[in-house]
């Protein structure tokens, strides 16, 4: 069975796209390290922070999701670094695009601090996967939803690929239906978050155009960028 890289063997790790690559995961630590400065910071004032009505979670019943909120969501994580790992195309310009999403979002979170919801089902420290969870999410973490954000990142990344496409666009609507039943996002969290992604990969192919020329089915190189759509 061939390899999944063996396709891009063939010269296309040249010296330029190396230290594009390298770039891009400078930015991931980056944005990693900007998440877990923000985070707590963003945690500690929602402490004391009152939640407020919503139309949306004001009349669903609360359910306990853990097992998705969790479990589902870093699985969908894997995957889609996977499907990644193994298009290297994709992954030049997706680690940069993610990164741009991960500050943006740590950024945001940052800003405005409102307290739970008062029939949030927070998942508990038994459920398997938790504590690796934790590490990456915090109290207060609510504008905007990463439920529903990362997985529509990943769809426009494989945009021109329809099995890739509607998966996570499935996803998309998926977890955001699951955190406002689980009441551990608010409505504006939720609707609000392919609306922002979407800024930030258009952002994106902006500030790194020659990656973002690599995607396939992305415009010729030299002409200006097309977003999915």
């Amino acid at each position: 069975m061939q390899s999944p890289f063996a396709k891009y063997r063939g010269g296309f790790w040249t010296a330029a796209r190396k230290r594009s690559m390298y770039m891009g995961i400078m930015l991931i630590v980056l944005a990693l390290a900007v998440q877990l400065t923000l985070g707590p910071f963003s945690a500690r004032h929602a402490v004391s922070a009152i939640g407020v009505h919503d139309v949306f979670l004001d009349n669903l019943p609360a359910v306990n999701l853990d097992f998705v909120i969790v479990l589902w969501a870093i699985a969908t994580w894997v995957l889609a670094w996977w499907l990644l790992i193994i298009e290297p195309k994709r992954l030049i310009f997706g680690t940069k695009a993610i990164a741009l999403y991960i500050i943006c979002r740590a950024f945001f979170i940052s800003l405005t601090h409102i307290g739970p919801y008062p029939t949030q089902f927070l998942p508990g420290p038994w459920n398997v996967g938790f504590r690796f969870y934790s590490l990456f999410t915090f109290q207060g973490n609510y504008f905007f939803s990463g439920h529903t954000a990362f997985p529509f990142l990943i769809a426009l990344l494989f945009w021109d690929d329809k099995l890739w496409r509607n998966l996570f666009l499935f996803l998309t609507v998926f977890f955001g239906s699951a955190v406002l039943l689980a009441h551990v996002h608010y409505s504006i969290d939720v609707f609000a978050a392919p609306f922002i992604v979407y800024g930030t990969f258009a952002i994106a192919a902006r500030i790194f155009p020659h990656d973002y020329e690599l995607l396939p089915g992305s415009p010729a190189p030299g002409s200006k960028p097309v977003l999915p759509g």
